[in-house]
């Protein structure tokens, strides 16, 4: 065996354990995805922060595909791993990494062809930032093929219980990240040119040593060039499986292209305001993001072990430690906001606009929270497309509400953050029902595998 089995000792335990290494990772993604931001908006003029802040749902559209597919990946090898499936792993994982490699440089090239339409008429950028903005994205798109390839390897190193490596990855290249976005932006002032090409040069190396620890690490991982060879049903398999997610939060950047567009009619003050909370916000669900990482491994292991009486117990467990975390997140935040956005450069009305933003949703961080970690599960035991259900209902409400209490005059442009945690409260209450229908009763959405008579035990 390799790496690390998540089917004995203490769930809560083994959670968090699984799970530190990936927030840590994800809070230097976090602090990747914002160098860009904070060096910008501090050494660049406001509405170049706009204009990069613009881009994030195109952004996140191409990341969530990278994401969601190499999740699926990870899930099967996860399950094969659980299974002690050394071999079929092993094609698998040849078989993923080339279909990923080649979906990241189909999205390269449609993402630099296709970035001046979705900017003007998909998001309404307004004309004073619309060429900084497609600067930034064309530049950025030609890094496309370096994040999928760099997900599919992380995704196989967590299916092996290896969440550590992803840490060291990103250190390396959140560090050349920011030395870079100095060099170019604060030294040459390049502008948002610059904060792009330092960000493709970032990827290109979090991808190298990505790969290189995996040949290095793990023996089964250990490709000659001869060796990849795709097998279309693997193939398949790994569309199949991860289609869910990446539909899931494919959908949640396109409900993000809508929400977009109405902050930019509020105009540049409102956009970089918008921008930053966004930023901040992503820092804040970093546990319940990471824990529902880890359930997804932690039950796809069980899972095929056939230790379902662990489910529910690291659900309750993992549920309990996001909800903790977030409750610290969320006091620190809702007494120091001006403190936390004075890090991104910004002033006078935009930052007015940012204090109400992240002060009014300190709280309702607790309602993502709590049901987050649940879509590991659902992932996990072959409910993928439950996740995008709930997901998409978030979304929807969310984008709905957003259309409608912005256009009430005593609600107006707060609407563009009260929308988000009603959204939620609609996911919420869906995944209450989907955990109760697949563990208390005898429909046909219960887990396969478990007997009614063992229900109880799960």
């Amino acid at each position: 065996m390799i790496g690390k089995a998540l089917v004995k000792g203490t769930p809560w335990k083994l959670i968090l354990s699984f799970a530190m290494p990936i927030m840590a990772g994800n809070l230097l993604q976090q602090l990747y995805n914002t160098a860009d931001t904070i060096i910008v908006g501090n050494f660049v003029e406001e509405a170049a922060l706009s204009a990069v802040g613009t881009c994030s749902s195109m952004t996140m559209l191409y990341l969530a595909l990278a994401q969601g597919f190499s999740m699926g990946a990870g899930i099967l090898a996860a399950q094969l791993f659980g299974a002690g499936k050394t071999e079929e792993m092993r094609r698998l994982a040849g078989t993923s990494i080339l279909l990923l490699t080649g979906m990241g440089l189909l999205a390269s090239f449609i993402g630099a062809a296709t970035a001046g339409l979705f900017l003007r008429y998909f998001l309404g950028v307004p004309d004073s930032l619309l060429n900084m903005a497609v600067i930034y994205f064309i530049i950025y798109a030609a890094g496309l093929i370096f994040q999928f390839a760099y997900n599919i390897v992380a995704a196989l190193l967590r299916a092996v219980g290896d969440s550590k490596a992803s840490l060291y990855f990103l250190l390396v290249s959140s560090t050349v990240n920011i030395v870079l976005d100095l060099l170019f932006v604060a030294v040459f002032h390049w502008g948002v040119a610059g904060a792009a090409i330092a960000t493709v040069l970032s990827q290109l190396c979090c991808c190298v040593a990505a790969y290189g620890y995996m040949q290095k690490r793990y023996p089964v991982f250990r490709f000659r060039w001869r060796d990849y060879r795709f097998d279309r049903e693997i193939g398949a398999g790994v569309l199949r499986t991860g289609a869910p997610m990446a539909l899931q939060q494919g959908m949640v950047s396109c409900g993000f292209f809508l929400i977009q567009r109405m902050v930019n009619s509020y105009g540049p003050a409102m956009t970089a305001s918008f921008t930053v909370a966004q930023r901040i916000e992503g820092y804040v669900l970093i546990p319940p993001i990471a824990l529902q990482n880890t359930m997804a491994t932690y039950c796809g292991q069980n899972f095929e072990a056939g230790r379902t009486d662990r489910l529910v117990l690291g659900l309750k467990q993992a549920v309990m430690l996001s909800v903790g975390m977030i409750l610290c997140l969320s006091i620190l935040l809702f007494l120091f906001p001006a403190f936390v956005i004075g890090f991104f450069g910004i002033e006078g009305v935009s930052l007015g606009y940012c204090i109400q933003h992240v002060r009014s949703m300190a709280f309702a961080y607790l309602i993502f929270a709590a049901y987050f970690p649940s879509m590991g599960l659902f992932q996990a035991v072959g409910k993928g497309f439950w996740a995008t259900y709930v997901s998409s209902a978030a979304l929807g409400g969310r984008v709905l509400f957003t259309y409608t209490l912005c256009r009430l005059p005593v609600i107006n442009y707060s609407g563009l953050w009260w929308s988000q945690p009603l959204g939620w409260c609609i996911a919420g209450v869906m995944t209450c029902i989907m955990l109760f229908c697949m563990f208390h009763s005898s429909l046909p959405c219960r887990i396969p595998g478990v007997a009614v008579n063992e229900r109880k035990s799960v």
